[in-house]
């Protein structure tokens, strides 16, 4: 399935799908809000508001598949808001492993990481960066949104 295809119910109540996003670079990161992970949200933010006039988007996909996120999208949403002043798009609470796995998830970890493995997302704040020609490339949940690799890929898919 074509990624650009795939539909998005979004906190904001819109229905779109992946191809809002055709031409953009795309970060998209499985998201929680009780995790020891969750500081990254401000790293997050911050390369939105660093890249986004170049073309960045970062989509954050809340998921209790690992049970550490609250069990409904207003919740969520404040979270963010209160605690990290996330201003990138999140989707509704959706699962990102097993077998009532999100569409776009089915997709993504389809992509392997730097060391040759793809499979099942591995823990919360895994991050999947999608060029605008729709290479993937995959950066495991203990790499934080700033690290240089992940800045340089950020950078080298917007170009100039």
């Amino acid at each position: 399935m074509s990624l650009n295809l795939i539909e998005l119910e979004m906190q904001d109540g819109r229905l779109t799908n992946f191809g809002e996003f055709a031409g953009k670079t795309v970060l998209v990161v499985n998201v929680a809000s009780k995790c020891g992970l969750t500081p990254q949200y401000e790293a997050l933010e911050a390369l939105y508001k660093k890249y986004a006039d170049r073309g960045l988007v970062i989509v954050g996909v809340p998921s209790d598949t690992f049970k550490q996120e609250f069990k409904d999208d207003a919740s969520i949403a404040e979270f963010c808001s209160l605690n990290y002043g996330v201003t990138f798009p999140l989707t509704k609470l959706a699962k990102v492993n097993g077998r009532n796995r999100h569409p776009l998830f089915k997709e993504l970890v389809k992509a392997k990481d730097g060391m040759g493995l793809a499979g099942p997302v591995m823990w919360n704040f895994e991050k999947f960066l999608v060029s605008p020609n729709g290479k993937i490339q995959r950066f495991r949940p203990n790499m934080k949104p700033d690290d240089p690799a992940i800045v340089a890929a950020i950078e080298a898919s917007l170009g100039n």
